[in-house]
């Protein structure tokens, strides 16, 4: 489906890509199954001619859902399962992922919780993406944990906030509550990007009345996807991670209003154009995939009313820096080599 880029006339034509929303539901907390599971949906979506397939937050293996919902001393026999189906960046589970984007021959996001090599009581909110070899060709870690997210993940650092060129696309990607940060999404528009990524959680229950009034999670992911897409005249792909029984269940423990708290709001995944609208999705059913092709020639015409970084702007006046060096709990004076 992709409309090749002709490198021997620079930008040459832009391409089409076929793009693939997955949301779904990790087997909760369970790496094997999660693998396995994700490297069915990756088939399907292949099958169905997706070029770019994307998972939502945290997706391998499972969204710390109890963190609003439990006391902080009920929560550790479940943060010790989510330690425990975490993965290492790189590591053998990476490489396993690396395998299922290269077998299918598609371009590979996945959310991701990262165990820290250094240490067991530091894990990160991590997004991965994989070009069609299967070569990991960006890592990113969440700038900030937002809310309860504090107590189960550190913050991360801009190092790989860039987008990937692949033939193209440039390919961006952001989690969650970054999508609201305008200077990490500007700092991807600023290099470059042409196509963002947006991943989102199951849930996300915020006030103590059952039915998760004040809170609308998919109105919410709708205003981000179409706020970033409109200011950067950018197609978005937004994935969110589903909730099943399972996790409820293992969450809830049989308490109803814990239950229809964490059910109070579902999220959407979707499509969204380079002027706002929504292409394609909400899924119809709790899991499904949305499809859609995306011509990114589209982008050149709007860019003429509002190019933020590049006509509609004023570099004299403003300065934008980024630190992309990735912090380490120890650094040796006879030595350049970090700890990370």
């Amino acid at each position: 489906m992709s409309r090749a880029v002709d490198s021997r006339e620079g930008v040459g034509v832009l391409p089409t890509i076929r793009v693939a929303a997955v949301q779904a539901a990790p087997v909760f907390l369970d790496l094997a199954g999660t693998m396995a599971k994700l490297e069915a949906l990756v088939a399907e979506a292949a099958g169905q001619g997706a070029e770019l397939v994307v998972f939502g937050e945290a997706f391998v293996s499972g969204f710390p859902i109890w963190g609003s919902v439990l006391p902080p001393v009920d929560q550790h026999e479940l943060h010790v399962r989510l330690f425990e189906s975490s993965i290492t960046v790189p590591g053998p589970h990476v490489e396993q992922l690396s395998r299922i984007a290269g077998r299918y021959g598609v371009v590979l996001s996945v959310g991701v919780n990262e165990r820290a090599a250094h240490s067991l009581g530091q894990l990160f909110n991590s997004n991965l993406i994989f070009d069609r070899t299967g070569a990991l060709v960006n890592h990113r870690r969440k700038l900030v944990a937002t809310w309860h997210e504090r107590m189960t993940w550190s913050h991360g650092d801009a190092c790989g906030l860039e987008p990937v060129p692949l033939d193209g696309w440039y390919l961006g990607a952001l989690i969650c509550g970054e999508n609201t940060n305008t200077l990490a999404r500007y700092a991807l528009l600023a290099q470059g990007e042409r196509l963002h990524i947006s991943t989102y959680p199951p849930a996300w229950p915020f006030d103590r009345r059952a039915d998760g009034a004040g809170y609308d999670l998919a109105e919410s992911i709708r205003l981000r996807a179409a706020a970033h897409a409109f200011e950067g005249k950018v197609y978005n792909v937004v994935a969110a991670t589903a909730l099943d029984q399972e996790a409820v269940d293992a969450v809830a423990r049989g308490d109803e209003r814990i239950e229809r708290l964490l059910c109070g709001s579902p999220p959407a995944s979707m499509v969204v154009g380079p002027r706002g609208d929504i292409i394609a999705g909400p899924p119809a059913l709790d899991e499904g995939i949305v499809l859609a092709d995306v011509d990114l020639q589209d982008e050149i015409v709007l860019k003429r009313a509002h190019d933020i970084v590049g006509t509609y702007n004023r570099f004299d006046i403003f300065e934008f820096r980024i630190d992309k060096r990735r912090p380490a709990p120890i650094t040796f004076a006879d030595s350049e080599e970090t700890s990370t």
